[in-house]
């Protein structure tokens, strides 16, 4: 493609920053696509129709849309992600760091020519709200050779030339280059894995290549709005980049709205959270807003000294599986009709244009007939047996179908959602998924003591994914995929965000999957989890004074506000107490965790110490 019809592309697209123009002619050269293209969030209606004319995505009835991935291009890759630096130093346990100067020559090796006879989409966009106090950090133009990813980004970032054209700094953004790739020849989980998903760090670069599915592709999401923003944040030592939810709980009866946001590993109720609503008892009194359910970045406003945090991103990538109108009716209404919702690796019939995954309702659709499962293999061949057994690799729906849609389409979203300055934040919860050993909810005193719990946040394993049943893959402030550079800095990092803050907030650890004996959940969790919430406000408020524990406060019974809700004595009592035997077993395996991460600040061994020594 010749410099100039490049030039003629850029100009059409709106692009006048003179950086990003020399980026996008640098990569053209050597990707050599046949046309070039700058996209924005106007061009959607456009771009839906040539991909349903493509056949790269399907309709749904009611104005959405759905696609499939390649069968072995179905999930975020951890063991092919690395973070690239020119420093040594920035090597951690979790971040799969590599030397910049090698890898990036094996990445660019991959991708040369790697667009011939294709179209290079240039998305120029925006990972914060417009005027954001981060602003600096949050603008970046991803470079991509497929159409789906490209409706991905628009319906999860604010895409538009006029997002870089007015930077202070015109090449201060985030470069990102993602090439598909011949996807049948990548031999994916081999030792000759051509999968390269990187981010060199220290030079603000993305380069992706071999994949189009989420965040292996969607750049302005993962790589950049964690990965990258982790590292800038440290870096530039003002903020902080986590793999949070954010959100609001509004009194109707005093005026006042908190906010509440943190980690949760995977699996652990962390969308399902965010989208909640009161359950129906508390409903006349209390709302809760929806700022986001995967990412948060934090920072400390000089001037009223308060912790603030706002969602960098613009849409939904919700997982699919167990989303229906009782675990999330919100999720459900924002991917409704005209919600313009995209829908990733579901079951999918042709002939009624609809979708169905495991667990969005009770029991399988009646009639077989029209329905394929998320490969795109007509439910009604299988074995009787193996049609709706909803055993492992029968499913219809993959495990991590997903659907894609706009914060505007959720119906509960704040209105505070793009304030630039973001939100004061009142609590940092953490939560993982453990059956016997964590409480309901238990308040922790102390900053140091709150970055520990989150230090050392995990869910349990099961014998099959781990070979230890019953202890916790850890999951440090649920950033393990999405570390940039070493967890002692990280720690460190995190003691001198919060310290700065005038105004603290409250920490907490909550645990929604305590089982009994029979295996059932004691807490009926989703809507219900916000009493525990609004027990941990009036606790840092001081209207609630709870119990001292070795790991932190639990509330008294009196103090949770039980109205409308059915739950025997005995399992109140299981929620609100400790299991003691387990705990120390479990004060053994942090200090395992914590000596994987050299030079950790002692403020953090001192919480450990001193929980341990509670126990004894």
């Amino acid at each position: 493609m010749q410099v100039h019809d490049i030039d003629a592309a850029l100009d059409a697209g709106g692009v006048t920053n003179q950086a990003a123009k020399a980026f996008v002619k640098q990569w053209a050269a050597h990707l050599n696509p046949a046309n070039v293209e700058v996209v924005s969030a106007a061009d959607d209606k456009r771009l839906v129709s040539e991909a349903l004319t493509a056949g790269e995505i399907q309709e749904v009835a009611g104005g959405r849309f759905f696609a499939r991935s390649y069968s072995k291009d179905t999930a975020r890759s951890e063991e092919r992600t690395f973070v690239a630096t020119s420093n040594p130093a920035d090597k951690g346990t979790y971040n799969n760091w590599a030397d910049s100067t090698e890898i990036k020559a094996k990445v660019e090796g991959l991708m040369k020519d790697g667009m011939a006879g294709k179209t290079m989409y240039v998305l120029p966009y925006l990972m914060a709200p417009p005027d954001s106090v981060l602003k600096q950090w949050a603008a970046g133009i991803e470079l991509t050779d497929s159409r789906v990813v490209v409706l991905h980004m628009i319906r999860m970032a604010r895409v538009g030339a006029a997002y870089i054209n007015d930077l202070p700094d015109q090449s201060n953004f985030v470069r990102g280059v993602h090439v598909t790739g011949d996807l049948d020849d990548l031999q994916q989980g081999t030792p000759y894995d051509k999968r390269h998903f990187v981010t060199v760090a220290d030079e603000r670069l993305l380069l992706h290549y071999g994949s189009s599915y989420g965040g292996n592709a969607l750049l302005g999401k993962i790589a950049h709005g964690l990965r990258q923003a982790s590292y800038d944040g440290w870096a530039s030592g003002g903020f902080l980049a986590e793999q949070f939810m954010l959100i609001g709980i509004r009194d109707k009866q005093t005026g006042r709205t908190y906010h509440i946001c943190g980690g949760f590993p995977s699996a652990s109720g962390k969308t399902n959270l965010a989208m909640m609503h009161p359950p129906a008892a508390l409903a006349d009194r209390y709302e809760v807003h929806f700022f986001g359910d995967d990412i948060a970045w934090i920072y400390v406003d000089p001037d009223d000294g308060k912790l603030y945090a706002f969602n960098p991103e613009y849409g939904v990538f919700g997982v699919a599986k167990d989303t229906n109108e009782v675990s999330n009716p919100n999720a459900l209404y924002s991917i409704g009709e005209n919600s313009r919702a995209l829908f990733t690796n579901t079951a999918y019939h042709p002939g009624l244009k609809d979708v169905w995954w495991e667990g969005r309702t009770k029991e399988y659709p009646a009639d077989l007939s029209g329905w394929e499962d998320w490969r795109g293999e007509p439910i009604s061949a299988r074995p009787a047996e193996k049609q709706r057994s909803g055993n492992n690799g029968d499913e219809w729906a993959h495990p991590n179908s997903r659907f894609t849609t706009n914060l505007a389409n959720v119906p509960n979203i704040s209105p505070e959602a793009d304030d630039p300055k973001g939100v004061p934040i009142d609590a940092i919860i953490f939560g993982g998924r453990v059956r016997e050993r964590e409480p309901l909810i238990r308040a922790i005193r102390g900053v140091a003591e709150g970055v520990y719990d989150g230090l050392t946040l995990g869910a349990e394993a099961t014998f099959a994914a781990e070979g230890k049943e019953g202890l916790l893959r850890y999951d440090p402030m649920s950033m393990r995929p999405f570390l940039s550079y070493p967890e002692a800095k990280y720690a460190e990092h995190w003691l001198n965000i919060v310290g700065q803050a005038h105004e603290k907030p409250v920490f907490a650890h909550v645990n929604w999957f305590q089982r009994g004996a029979d295996g059932r959940y004691i807490w009926p969790g989703y809507s219900e989890n916000l009493r525990a919430l609004l027990w941990l406000l009036d606790f840092a408020s001081g209207k609630a004074i709870g119990e001292e524990s070795p790991v932190g406060v639990l509330p008294k019974e009196s103090e949770l506000n039980l109205e409308g809700l059915d739950i025997a004595p005995e399992d109140l009592d299981r929620l609100l107490s400790i299991d003691y035997e387990r705990w120390r077993a479990e004060m053994t395996n942090r200090e395992e965790l914590l000596r994987q991460f050299e030079g950790l600040p002692d403020a953090i061994w001192q919480a450990h110490r001193d929980m341990a020594k509670a126990f004894e």
